[in-house]
């Protein structure tokens, strides 16, 4: 990361200088309007200075955080985010992902717009928040309008982890929060999911999971309890390529679905990542869920994601 520059006191003083022309020229310019006016040449000296100095607080900000964001990422491994599970890794990205889901074969595809992904940050040592962009659902059905999702906000705390050179794995706690935002196309109360995170690294090999609880905060009997347990297997080859295959199965407790469960596995590849300037860099995916138990509420969902880390 290349340094910011400050601006020092000594460059403010010949900003000032270079404006006493301009000063002794206001002096014997008069006034517009107005009994109390300051010269124009002071207030613009005025202004370049409070110009200055808060350029140089926001690049102290900034400067700040990269360091702390930089540093959280250099004390854990540096696996690829998954496509469908949630890394336990702290990320810095802006993500944003597309589903398309088919109930059953035959019948037109749900597009999931958004997939419920966004802005990621590590605002402090061992954090990070998660705001989603609210996902856009089309139904190519008269009978489901199409309409924005639910928002989803997502907090992250790092509990323990190693780079690749010193134990290559991680421990970190989720704290979701699913707000009723959607109407017909979300929820009716809010839904609160705890998460256990979990990875360790084999070379170019590398296992992260989750086990979560999906938990209504109200209407329980009809919107129902989810237990969701996620693994992924990546092969990470060269530079760039991420080879994976995961699982994704959930439990549903009450609800219209209570008593049933649900397993997918998810082929999928990433390439990344890709510099793009000093900091920005490009990751690109791609996998497809097919579903193998007996009970599922869609048959196979393609899924494709794009990811800006910075």
């Amino acid at each position: 990361m290349r340094p910011v520059r400050t601006i020092r006191p000594s460059l403010l003083a010949a900003l000032l200088v270079l404006e006493l022309p301009v000063l002794a020229l206001a002096q014997s310019t008069p006034a517009q309007s107005g009994p109390f006016q300051v010269p124009s040449g002071l207030a613009r000296a005025e202004s370049v200075a409070a110009s200055a100095a808060g350029a140089a607080s926001s690049a102290g900000f900034w400067t700040s955080w990269f360091r702390r964001s930089d540093q959280a990422k250099r004390e854990q491994p540096h696996w690829m985010t998954p496509m469908a599970t949630t890394t336990p890794r702290l990320e810095q990205e802006f993500r944003y992902d597309v589903l398309w889901q088919q109930a059953r074969p035959g019948v037109p595809y749900t597009e999931n717009i958004g997939n419920s992904k966004g802005l990621e940050l590590i605002p402090l040592d061992g954090l990070e928040v998660i705001a989603s962009v609210p996902p856009y659902l089309i139904h190519h059905s008269a009978s489901s309008p199409d309409g924005f999702g639910d928002v989803q906000m997502l907090v992250k705390y790092r509990v323990r982890a190693e780079d690749e050179a010193h134990g290559n794995y991680i421990l970190t706690v989720f704290f979701a929060s699913t707000f009723p935002t959607g109407g017909s196309n979300g929820q009716t109360d809010a839904v609160v999911t705890p998460t256990l995170a979990y990875g360790k690294g084999y070379g170019p090999f590398d296992l992260q999971g989750t086990l979560g609880a999906g938990l209504p905060t109200g209407n329980e009997a009809a919107i129902g309890r989810t237990y969701a347990w996620n693994n992924t297997v990546q092969y990470h080859l060269g530079e760039l390529w991420w080879f994976e295959l995961e699982a994704n199965a959930t439990w549903y407790q009450d609800g219209k679905n209570g008593g049933k469960e649900q397993t997918y596995l998810t082929p999928g590849l990433v390439v990344g990542r890709i510099p793009l300037g000093s900091r920005l860099k490009l990751a690109v995916g791609a996998a497809m869920q097919f579903a193998i138990s007996q009970f599922h509420t869609s048959v196979h969902s393609p899924i494709v994601s794009v990811r800006l880390p910075f």
